[in-house]
C-alpha cells in the first residue's frame, strides 16, 4: 500500500511539474532549420515555391505514400493551396496555402490541421544569395500554443522533433537540387 502511494505522489508530482512549465511557456513558438545548397537562388526558390514539388523532399509528406493530396488555385502562386488527408496519424489531414511571396527570397504558407487535432500555424521558407551559385536556405514554422499544446510540447519534446523532421527535410531538398 505504501508503494502505491508512493508511486501516486510521483504520478502526482510530475504532473502538477509538467503543468507548472507548461503555464509558464510562452504562448508562442517559432522552430527552424538552416542549410546551404549548391545552387543559385533563382533556381532554389523556383523549385520550393511549388507545393507539388514536396512529394519529393518535405519529410510529413514522404512519411506516408499512400496520403490523398489535392490541390486548388494555382500551385506556385499566393492562393495555391494543397490538402493532404492520411491514416496515419503522425501524417494526419490538413491543407497548406501560399499567403505571401517575395521572388527568390521568401515564401509564406497558412497551415490549417484537422487531425491528429486541430490547430493552426504558419510556416515560411527563407532563400538567400550566399554565393552567386550557393544559397541560404531557412524554413521555420511559428504559431500560437493553447495550454495543451504546450503540455505536447514538453512531454513530447515536440519542438526538437519539429526542428528534426525540418533538418530532414531540408537535407532531402538538398539532394534533389544538388544532384
Amino acid at each position: 500500500m505504501i508503494i502505491l502511494y508512493i508511486i501516486l505522489t510521483i504520478i502526482a508530482a510530475l504532473i502538477v511539474v509538467v503543468c507548472i512549465a507548461a503555464g509558464s511557456a510562452p504562448d508562442q513558438f517559432e522552430v527552424y532549420a538552416e542549410t546551404v545548397i549548391n545552387k543559385p537562388v533563382s533556381e532554389v526558390f523556383d523549385y520550393v515555391r511549388y507545393l507539388a514539388n514536396q512529394d519529393k523532399f518535405n519529410n510529413w509528406v514522404m512519411t506516408d505514400p499512400n496520403v490523398k493530396r489535392s490541390y486548388t488555385g494555382t500551385d506556385g502562386q499566393i492562393g495555391g493551396t494543397v490538402y493532404w488527408d492520411s491514416e496515419m496519424g503522425q501524417v494526419g489531414k490538413g491543407a497548406q496555402e501560399i499567403t505571401a511571396i517575395t521572388d527568390n527570397r521568401r515564401i509564406n504558407w497558412a497551415l490549417r490541421f484537422e487531425k491528429p487535432f486541430k490547430n493552426e500555424a504558419a510556416s515560411y521558407l527563407e532563400t538567400t544569395a550566399t554565393t552567386p551559385e550557393s544559397t541560404q536556405v531557412k524554413w521555420a514554422f511559428t504559431g500560437q500554443l493553447t495550454f495543451m499544446m504546450k503540455v505536447m510540447h514538453i512531454l513530447m519534446s515536440l519542438k526538437k522533433m519539429l526542428t528534426n523532421d525540418l533538418s530532414t527535410s531540408l537535407q532531402n531538398l538538398k539532394a534533389v537540387l544538388e544532384k
